[in-house]
Order: structure tokens, then sequence, then C-alpha cells
């Protein structure tokens, strides 16, 4: 469904040279499988030489843009798939499952990520003609669109400035407000719009969330979080499912689960204190619910891991 009242009748398509040139820059900037930090502000890339199994992760709000290869995602019940012809967004930081599903060494999959500042979108979207009236609605916080010409020349214009860091300071932010520009005015502008806004579903989802992260080892008050999204608790539950799919006390046991489970692995602590310091109370259903989540009791998914 288009949210956007900008968005072209028919957006120009990214072009394949575009694509191979988005991977030309990325191979040539990563060092090794895995994430990359780069001097651009915001700006990372993500290299994988093999397909992987479903892992779990806490996804902030950034723009993804796979120059190859193939990515899915499961958000609760909700499965999304993205590749060069597609392009994610997420608006509020989500628990998710992601699965590289097309990989290999000789075509490794490849992707930028660019993390997304409500603050900078909040500015930008004021000084654009009013969209489309979408300020009691919470959309779902992460959605996939077809990549366009204009989204991917953005993107190009901001990931080649790696190969001249002297332009970085100047250029950077100028080539970031027009992708901005292009996100907001596109396909999936009304997720970020409705996340600018000071009065929207969205924005007051937003302060949920950030409530539940920084009380996450505590138990779920509703009130309290109802308080801090400044609704009713009913409001609150059906808007925050809409955003995440999931509900307060779901998203709540998902970070807890994360945290444990990277506890376990740079401490070398027991499952047993590992769920004390998350807010399990009982270590037998801190065990259930982590062997639920990751597919293996604590001990023995963190020895895969490792």
């Amino acid at each position: 469904m288009i949210e956007s009242s900008f968005l072209p009748e028919d957006p120009p398509p990214r072009k394949e040279e575009d694509c191979q040139r988005l991977a030309t820059l990325i191979e040539r900037y990563c060092t090794g499988d895995g994430p990359n930090a780069t001097p651009i502000p915001g700006l990372s890339l993500y290299r994988a030489s093999s397909t992987s199994t479903p892992v779990c992760a806490i996804y902030r709000s950034v723009l993804a843009v796979a120059a190859q290869g193939r990515k899915r995602l499961s958000l609760a019940d909700e499965n999304f798939e993205y590749d060069s012809r597609h392009y994610l967004i997420t608006s509020v930081d989500l628990p998710v499952i992601g699965q590289i599903t097309e990989a290999s060494p000789e075509h490794p999959y490849l992707c930028a990520v660019i993390d997304l500042d409500p603050r900078r979108i909040a500015e930008l979207a004021g000084q654009l003609p009013p969209g489309p009236d979408l300020a009691l609605r919470a959309a779902l916080g992460l959605g996939v669109s077809p990549l366009t010409g204009p989204v991917m020349d953005a993107t190009l214009r901001l990931v080649s400035l790696l190969d001249t860091p002297e332009d970085i300071p100047v250029l950077a932010p100028l080539y970031l407000q027009e992708l901005l520009y292009r996100l907001l005015t596109g396909a999936l502008g009304g997720r970020l719009r409705t996340l600018a806004a000071a009065d929207s579903q969205s924005h007051r989802m937003a302060r949920a969330i950030e409530w539940i992260k920084g009380n996450y080892d505590q138990p779920l008050s509703i009130d309290a979080l109802a308080g801090a999204a400044n609704m009713s608790k009913s409001t609150l539950h059906h808007h925050f499912k809409a955003l995440t799919a999931m509900s307060p006390l779901q998203y709540q046991k998902q970070l807890r689960l994360q945290e444990a489970r990277k506890i376990l692995l740079t401490e070398g602590i027991d499952a047993a204190s590992a769920a004390l310091r998350v807010g399990y109370e009982s270590p037998s259903q801190f065990s259930r619910e982590y062997r639920r989540q990751f597919g293996a009791p604590p001990v023995r998914d963190v020895a895969r891991l490792r």
C-alpha cells in the first residue's frame, strides 16, 4: 500500500549497473564478514560469504539497501524478504529473527545499513507539504519496498564518499539529507512521518519501547508503561501490537532473552546468574523460554556460538 502522496506513479527502477557499483564499493571497504564500520557517521557495511541459520537480534531504526544476495526477517508472525530489488526500513527498535538466504564466497551478501535519526526526520518532514493523515495510526515498524532509482542514487552518493574521505565532513550530511527526503517521499514515508510526529501513536509507542528497554530487568508495569506513552492501557496494547507485532510483555521477554544470551557469551557466568541479571525469578522458566527462543538450552547454545 502506498503511504505517501509524493510517490511518483511510475518510480524510476534502480539500474543493474548501480547495484554492481554499490556491491563493488561494499566489497572494497569490508575487511571481513559481518558488520564493518565506516568513517561516515551512521553508515555501516555488511558482508556475508555464506547463508546463515536464523539469528535473533534487535534491529534499531535503520535503512538497509542490499546490493547483492538476499535476507529474510521474521517479526513475530510476519515475514519479510529483501534483496537488490528492494530496500528495508525499521522505524523503531524491533526484536527480529534474521537469516541470510542467498550468499556464497563468489557472490556474497552485501548490504549498506544507514541509521535513521528521528530528529532529523522530524526536521525534514516539517519542511514538506502534509502527507496522508496517519497521525492516529501506528503502522508496523518494519517495511520492505521496491528499490527506486532516486533511493539508489542517493545511497550510492553517500557510500561513494568512502573513496574521497576528505569530502565526508561537508558532503555526507547533504547526501544523507537527500536520502531521507527520498525515503519520506517514497512508499514507506508514512512510517517515518508518523514516528517523527510528536502527537502520533507511533511516536508514543516509541516512548513506550524506550521505557521497556530502560526497565527490561524489572517486572513489567502496564500502568507505568501507559503513563510513559500517555494513553490508556487498552489503547496501548492495541497500538503497541500494531507497531511491533507483539504485546509489551512479549517484547520485554525478547529483550531479556537476547540480553541474557549476550551476557552468557561475553561474561562466562552460569545460566541461573544470567537469568537473575535480566529479571527472571525462576531459572527453570528462563531455560524453557531460552530453549524455545534459540533452539537449545543456554549452555549448549553458547557452546555452539563459541
